[in-house]
């Protein structure tokens, strides 16, 4: 039985998140993991059924892209006929407007609310409401830790100790390079799986600070 340590001293199980095939087809667990999930998702949303319900981290972003134009400009038209009011869209169209530029600023924020009638102050206060929304630039990748309970318990701490020695940045801060944001967010809903780490809109599990580096390199090579 393996063991992994953590401030409060040695945790002596460590789910390895992975039981084997147990399926009627001989699949590995990359396949079923999907690890080479992160395909071409169209611009446009592509059924209206399921153009609010994806958003989406880019590892490219445009800051100064128009808002909305093209298939963004569709996408958003299905997210409109999705709701019975324009404010009931206010979510999804941020989420948008995230994946296009990177980050919600406050000229974002004026934009997205003449596109759909509301207070300005009113998608502020929204905007501001949610962690989820970057409210200044990221970096390339976007990495965050989840140091609740049951990470906190099984080593988070070290884990985003480890992120931020071998990215040389502060919480919250941009790699010198452009390519690393670390932040520490609440739960991320692996909790059967610590440490978990979101990377743009990428899920790792059992990372350990000797995992790191391994991560880091293999974003800075393949961009995922």
């Amino acid at each position: 039985m393996s063991e992994t340590s953590s401030s409060s001293g040695p945790v002596p199980f460590r789910n390895p998140g992975w039981a084997g095939n147990t399926g009627a087809f001989d699949l590995s667990e990359e396949q079923v993991r999907g690890d080479d999930y992160v395909g071409v998702r169209p611009a446009d949303g592509g059924h209206a059924s399921g153009a609010a319900t994806y958003p989406y981290m880019k590892v490219e972003k445009s800051p100064e892209a128009p808002l909305f134009e093209g298939p963004y400009r569709e996408r958003f038209d299905k997210i409109l006929s999705r709701y019975p009011e324009s404010r009931a869209a206010l979510l999804p169209a941020l989420n948008l407007a995230q994946e296009l530029r990177g980050h919600i600023s406050p000229e974002t924020m004026r934009e997205v609310a003449v596109l759909l009638d509301l207070p300005e102050a009113y998608v502020r206060g929204v905007t501001s409401f949610y962690t989820m929304y970057n409210k200044r630039p990221v970096g390339r990748f976007l990495i965050q830790v989840c140091t609740n309970i049951s990470c906190n318990l099984c080593g988070g701490d070290e884990v985003l100790a480890s992120f931020l020695k071998h990215t040389g940045t502060e919480l919250g801060s941009t790699s010198a390079d452009g390519d690393f944001t670390v932040t520490e967010v609440e739960c991320l809903a692996a909790c059967g799986t610590p440490t978990a780490v979101q990377i743009n809109s990428r899920y790792y599990e059992n990372v350990t600070p000797d995992s790191v580096p391994a991560i880091l390199e293999r974003l800075r090579k393949k961009g995922e």
